[in-house]
């Protein structure tokens, strides 16, 4: 039986202090940014605005929460630092759900926000909107008496949107039933301002993954028509060897502005990347596949495979590297396959089944070499390996594809003739 996630109202999280892994104190929540959907679905939850040291607000995503405890919020201790702007798209919880007038669909009563509960859903680091507490009768600093009631979401109106409306808003509800593939599919087919509308009003992690699915030149249009600040917060989402792609793409001058806007350790690898040839071990791939030390279990690896945010192509394998277990300088030790992970006990330890005897690549192996290399092995993931056995980096399959593919693939209505234009 799946675990009950808790349910936390949003009046208990104003003002509660932020900590990082360490204990030492970002700052305080002061409101939580949640995004409407249509089709009756519940507000997802984007993040929450919190009060640094500075008195400055930054946003800090729910996807580096990772917890929300009595009096406290924890975080992955990877924050960013630039000053919070709400997006069309973004309702602020606090300033703009509490105390707000809306209707029973049962009965058409006017009810009063007095709280909003949070809930994250089971086994993914989603969060949505769960619950109201309401007052019935109507409100003001002399009536404060009426029956208060906990409803559900979908027990009331005045928030949420509806199917026909027009504008971003609706639009980027309408995708977020779509895969990434498909919302770039749909995206490459709007007129220029209205692309540039709808990827304004996409948050950072969405814009990320669709830019990874679209042609070059409408990626380079986006980023070109956003603010450098929000550029290099996509780029930053964006898997490396995707972001080093698309930055080749730009002048040099507009490449190294960008660059330096991004966080340094993201930057790092985005730079490393750009310094091999495109058509390479090195230019294909990837700087951030599984890698565990020795002395990790089975159970440890199937843990990080679970991981939501991985690629199948990424989950089919973890590396084995001897401390530091991060590219470029952990020692690849070898590679331990999916399947033998589900065949061996929890306990045992990744060093005794690891695969030693599959040779990887140098950085500078030409494509041709890494796609027989794939098809010889039937492998849909290889190591990156330099001169000293360090690893630095993984190809996977699906990157080499992107590149044997005419240049030309991604613009092929290949999904069938039904497509979004948002009222273009």
């Amino acid at each position: 039986m799946a675990a009950v996630t808790p349910r936390v109202f949003v009046s208990h999280l104003a003002g509660v202090p932020v900590f990082d892994p360490n204990g030492d104190q970002v700052g305080r929540v002061r409101d939580l940014v949640a995004m409407l959907r249509v089709g009756g679905k519940p507000p997802r939850l984007l993040g929450m605005v919190v009060e640094v040291v500075s008195r400055r607000r930054i946003f800090l995503p729910m996807t580096r929460v990772t917890g929300v405890e009595s009096g406290q919020v924890i975080t992955t201790g990877v924050v960013n630092m630039r000053r919070f702007e709400q997006r069309p798209t973004e309702r602020l919880v606090l300033g703009e759900f509490l105390d707000r007038r809306v209707r029973l669909k049962e009965t058409d009563e006017e009810v009063t926000v007095l709280d909003v509960a949070i809930q994250q859903l089971p086994a993914r680091r989603d969060w949505e909107i769960d619950k109201f507490f309401v007052r019935k009768g109507r409100g003001g600093a002399l009536r404060r008496k009426g029956e208060t009631l906990t409803v559900e979401w979908s027990a009331i109106s005045g928030f949420s949107l509806e199917e026909q409306g027009q504008g971003a808003e609706s639009l980027v509800a309408t995708f977020e039933r779509l895969r990434p593939t498909d919302v770039a599919n749909a995206l490459h087919h709007l007129t220029p301002k209205r692309r540039a509308e709808v990827a304004a009003a996409l948050d950072d992690e969405r814009l990320a993954d669709v830019l990874e699915e679209l042609p070059g030149d409408d990626q380079v249009e986006i980023l070109g028509k956003l603010a450098e600040d929000r550029a290099a917060d996509v780029l930053e989402a964006m898997d490396p060897d995707d972001a080093a792609d698309l930055l080749s793409e730009l002048p040099e001058a507009d490449k190294e502005r960008l660059l330096a806007l991004m966080r340094p350790d993201d930057a790092a690898d985005v730079r490393r990347l750009l310094s091999y040839e495109e058509r390479t071990a090195g230019g294909l791939m990837t700087t951030e596949p599984i890698i565990l030390r020795p002395d990790a279990t089975v159970a440890d690896a199937l843990a990080r495979v679970r991981q939501q945010d991985l690629s199948p192509a990424l989950a089919a394998q973890v590396y084995v590297c001897r401390s530091p277990d991060e590219t470029p300088t952990g020692k690849y030790l070898g590679t331990v396959h999916f399947q033998r992970l589900l065949r061996d006990p929890p306990f045992t330890l990744v060093s005794s089944i690891v695969d030693s005897d599959l040779v990887p690549l140098a950085p500078d192996t030409p494509l041709p070499a890494v796609t027989s290399y794939l098809a010889a092995y039937n492998m849909v993931s290889v190591p990156v390996v330099d001169e000293s056995g360090s690893l630095l980096g993984a190809v996977t399959v699906d990157d080499v594809l992107d590149h044997l593919l005419p240049e030309d693939w991604r613009e092929t209505d290949f999904l069938g003739e039904e497509e979004i234009t948002g009222g273009r």
